[in-house]
């Protein structure tokens, strides 16, 4: 793997995490429009086989996953590398998981979007353009390993509407972050509407 750089300077990645069906592409993506920052989306990085495995509603193993996240990790550490940081969305199920991506992207915050089952199950039915559906929840819930005390991240409701989904997310990460300047958004994201 990439050796680290010294990002004392760079924002913080932000990685937004949870089961599938979350929704985190959205908040990911409507945080990263906001700050003005990149976003990856780390379900790019997964191999032809591992798409096809979760397709069928196989799980996927911690060998099958440990590359793919090395991808992501070194891809998001790409877009932090000229300081302006990154929101990743990823999964980010276990704490060895985040560990890896923590030990890559530092600083490195959680947004670990939560919700009942019955929500999720419900937009996974609805979901339609995507790999992953109903079929893999049980196994990720039983995978997830919330967010632990020392992690730096919080927890956010997506029971909520999206715009607050949002607020909420960025507020949590005001609180968060040692500098919260980190999240003035730029000039150009206010004014297109970020």
């Amino acid at each position: 793997m990439q050796e680290r750089v010294n990002r004392m300077q760079a924002k913080p990645a932000i990685v937004v995490m949870g089961v599938c069906g979350v929704g985190k592409s959205l908040i990911a993506d409507r945080i990263a429009r906001h700050l003005g920052v990149d976003m990856v989306e780390a379900d790019d990085f997964h191999s032809a086989a591992n798409r096809q495995k979760m397709a069928q509603g196989i799980a996927l193993s911690d060998a099958d996953r440990t590359p793919w996240l090395n991808t992501v990790a070194e891809t998001a550490l790409e877009h932090c590398t000229n300081g302006e940081g990154v929101v990743v969305a990823c999964s980010s199920l276990r704490r060895s998981y985040r560990d890896l991506l923590k030990g890559v992207l530092d600083p490195c915050v959680f947004v670990h979007l939560t919700g009942e089952r019955a929500l999720i199950e419900q937009r996974l039915t609805e979901r339609k353009d995507h790999f992953v559906g109903k079929a893999l929840l049980e196994s990720q819930l039983k995978t997830l390993e919330p967010l632990q005390a020392g992690e730096p991240g919080f927890p956010i409701d997506i029971s909520l509407a999206v715009d607050e989904v949002v607020e909420g997310a960025l507020e949590g990460l005001r609180k968060n972050l040692p500098d919260a300047t980190v999240l003035r958004p730029k000039e150009n994201s206010i004014q297109n509407g970020g």
